[in-house]
């Protein structure tokens, strides 16, 4: 590391919060990175940046009802693993739509456009394409190539996955010719993630394994031949963390795609997680330092590599291991101008960080019955139901940030509105007003594993204004309210966030930082108007 505090250098991650599965291509001097979205729409946020490190958010490929009912979907289904790519003027991005009925054979899709900012095609779904994780690679004769995992052919089944490809055409989005499996990778669970890449007359098929969690792997084959046979290049795993102890800042690295610079530099992107708050064995804290719970789920991780042929790519030529600081790409500086985290709501648009769960139908609020505030509408289920919700959120992006509202409301009986820290239905913390027998209460509850614990209840005057916070100190949450601006009361002391960690609550997200209404069961026309949404990384 002395080498790189000798230069100019940049931070990991690059895009951090809970943006995983990253997939990048570059077109000219302009690059543009995705992310899977899982259950949140819109879906599939796309990034653009000119120097690799500054990225900022242009659109979201999924944003429109008609796109994709996205509404079946369960914790951790939905929109994953996407592939962006570029050929002849048309992006392409493919993904995997997981529905509740998984599996599924048809829901491999793909979306096409002529601006990556949008707005991107229907959905095209390809059918009989079996698996998971669908790539995109375009060969020097100008055909298509889909590639995925699917169950190994000849296997043990339950589990044990290999990569196939098939050639498509994409002009009706269909397969056509045959099948091949290709690899099923160097005896890690779950080969997935597959990227085909073509140097020097080989094809070279990059894929995870071992499943996304501490044992998480990237590894590579090659062949002269894009149908195979494949052979394990020497140096594998080519990435990989799960030799590190799990106190080391970085874990689970994986999931990668690679990209080469107009300058003839090699880069990867790959996720990886930032655990705090202890190191979790399945059942016990052993360690104060450290870590194991990722609250931001996985980030996009930028690292350098370079090529040597007979044996693959060196990733982190210097390490061998992903670092928070790297020396900059040899590519001119464009750092993102700043933008200020309030959302004060006098576009008749939300901005692209705000997600609902599931709901593409967006008729649970309006930016434009009041101008300057969020007008959010009661529904009678609530965020502790897997379901339609009245719920917008953002991600949270740091360790250490503060997130406030202005709410104003005129409750009825057992409506709820709030500010919430959300992993999904069954963890999180949410800190609402409530109306009970004619008396309203600040109430803040703490949900793990699907069951309520109440923190904290305190009745306040029958207000129609109402201020609420909370503030994240790597495991440590609190939370506050006020009835005049600035005047905050803590309520509830320290709340622990380990809640929030998928590493025990499941799935495969992170943290958001929302806000909701709720009638509880019963019917309402009732609303509440939010003046503002601060979310500020510290």
């Amino acid at each position: 590391m002395d080498y790189y505090k000798k230069q100019k250098t940049f931070k990991n991650p690059i895009i951090p919060g809970f943006y995983p599965d990253p997939s990048i291509c570059r077109v000219g001097d302009d690059y543009y990175l995705v992310n899977s979205s899982f259950e949140y729409f819109p879906a599939i946020p796309v990034w653009h940046s000119k120097d690799l490190v500054n990225w900022k958010q242009i659109g979201n490929a999924i944003d429109r009802e008609e796109q994709m009912l996205n509404l079946d979907v369960g914790v951790s289904g939905g929109v994953q693993a996407c592939t962006i790519r570029y050929n002849n003027g048309t992006f392409y991005i493919i993904s995997t739509c997981i529905r509740k009925e998984w599996p599924r054979l048809d829901y491999n899709f793909i979306i096409t456009a002529k601006d990556p900012a949008g707005p991107w095609s229907e959905v095209h779904y390809i059918q009989d394409a079996p698996g998971i994780d669908s790539s995109l690679f375009f060969d020097d004769d100008g055909k298509a190539y889909f590639h995925a995992n699917r169950e190994r052919q000849n296997g043990n089944g339950g589990g044990d996955t290999e990569i196939w490809v098939q050639e498509i055409n994409l002009d009706t989005f269909e397969l056509v010719g045959q099948k091949y499996s290709l690899w099923n990778g160097c005896g890690g669970n779950f080969p997935e993630g597959p990227h085909i890449y073509k140097r020097n007359s080989y094809y070279y098929l990059m894929i995870a394994e071992g499943g996304t969690c501490h044992w998480h792997t990237v590894t590579m084959a090659r062949s002269t031949n894009l149908f195979g046979p494949y052979e394990s290049i020497p140096r594998n795993p080519i990435l990989t963390h799960k030799h590190l102890h799990r106190t080391y800042p970085i874990q689970n690295v994986g999931h990668a795609d690679l990209v080469e610079t107009q300058n003839g530099e090699w880069y990867m992107v790959c996720l990886g997680s930032r655990p705090k708050g202890g190191y979790y064995d399945g059942g016990n804290l052993i360690h104060s330092f450290g870590g194991y719970y990722r609250n931001m789920g996985r980030e996009t991780f930028l690292v350098p590599m370079v090529w040597e042929d007979e044996f693959g790519p060196i990733v982190s030529p210097l390490t061998g291991k992903v670092e928070e600081e790297y020396p900059l790409p040899n590519l001119t500086s464009y750092p993102i101008p700043f933008e200020s985290g309030c959302s004060h709501f006098e576009s008749d648009q939300l901005e692209l960080c705000f997600n609902t769960i599931r709901n593409q139908k967006m008729d649970f609020y309006s930016l434009k019955e009041r101008k300057g505030y969020l007008r959010l509408k009661m529904q009678p289920t609530n965020i502790t139901q897997d379901d339609n919700v009245s719920f917008l959120g953002r991600r949270q992006t740091s360790w250490t940030f503060s997130a406030a509202t202005k709410i104003e409301v005129n409750l009825n009986e057992y409506e709820q509105v709030g500010l919430t820290t959300y992993l999904n239905y069954k963890a999180h913390t949410r800190l609402f007003i409530e109306k009970n027998l004619g008396t309203t209460y600040i109430t803040l509850i703490r949900r793990f594993k699907g069951k309520d614990v109440l923190v904290a209840k305190e009745e306040v005057a029958n207000t129609k204004c109402i201020y609420l916070k909370v503030d994240g100190d790597e495991q440590d949450y609190r939370f506050y309210y006020s009835v005049e601006p600035s005047k905050w009361c803590n309520i509830g002391g320290i709340v622990d966030g380990r809640n929030l960690a998928c590493d025990i609550s499941g799935g495969h997200t992170g943290a958001y930082i929302g806000i909701f209404a709720t009638s509880n069961g019963k019917p309402s026309c009732n609303y509440a108007d939010f003046d503002y949404f601060e979310y500020v990384n510290l």
